[in-house]
């Protein structure tokens, strides 16, 4: 088992930034993946952005640019800073963790991100 606490969610003006923090503890495999999926209210979740434990990373096109993905090892957390906020990222943001030789999927409990002025 794994288990993700978020945090560094709320509500920003458009054109802000928040950074979102996910810490991991629990059975972390040697080789994984670790990001940020969102969904927005009626719509289905998507990927925002991810990153392996190689040091490859993957964003969304609607976010390319704007969010940036890093991770600690040392301390199993993975951040995703966002710039340049849009009413259109209002969304819950929930942290992944994915074993890359099991392919088990953990989940984390959500977090609004709110993006009004």
């Amino acid at each position: 088992q794994v288990q993700l606490v978020e945090s560094g969610g709320g509500l920003v003006q458009p054109g802000g930034s928040l950074r979102l923090s996910c810490a991991a503890s629990g059975s972390i495999g040697s080789l994984n993946a670790m990001g940020w999926y969102r969904q927005a209210p009626g719509k289905q979740r998507d990927l925002v952005a991810f990153t392996t434990s190689r040091g490859s990373t993957t964003y969304a096109d609607s976010v390319k640019g704007r969010f940036t993905i890093s991770r600690d090892n040392a301390k199993n957390t993975v951040y995703l800073q966002m710039n340049s906020l849009k009413p259109e990222d209002t969304a819950v943001y929930y942290c992944n963790h994915r074993n890359l030789f099991t392919m088990l999927d953990y989940w984390g409990q959500g977090i609004q991100v709110s993006v009004s002025s």
